[in-house]
């Protein structure tokens, strides 16, 4: 379930790149949208995952409310679910 939640963490995280630093500019700036409505639905699906990920693998670790918030908000700054990844899960095989 672990490495699950990593690979989904990890796509999660670069969906939400992709979509920030990429589909956003090329929207407002270009008045392309394609990107938008490409990445839109599949990174939507992965941050519902990944929130749900942390709340099924929460007992493994025996994280502390903070912890888990701290995981939760992680997923909504850009980076953040990689460093998360660093922080709590780059001992885990």
């Amino acid at each position: 379930m672990v490495n699950i939640f990593r690979i989904t963490s990890y796509l999660e995280g670069i969906s939400y790149l992709l979509l920030l630093f990429i589909g956003v500019p090329l929207k407002y700036f270009g008045g392309n949208d394609i990107l938008v409505k490409a990445l839109g639905m599949p990174h939507g699906v992965l941050f519902i995952a990944y929130v749900l990920l942390v709340f099924f693998i929460k007992p493994n670790f025996n994280w502390s409310n903070k912890d888990l918030f701290k995981i939760l908000i992680a997923s909504v700054i850009p980076f953040g679910t990689f460093y998360m990844d660093k922080q709590y899960f780059k001992t885990v095989q």
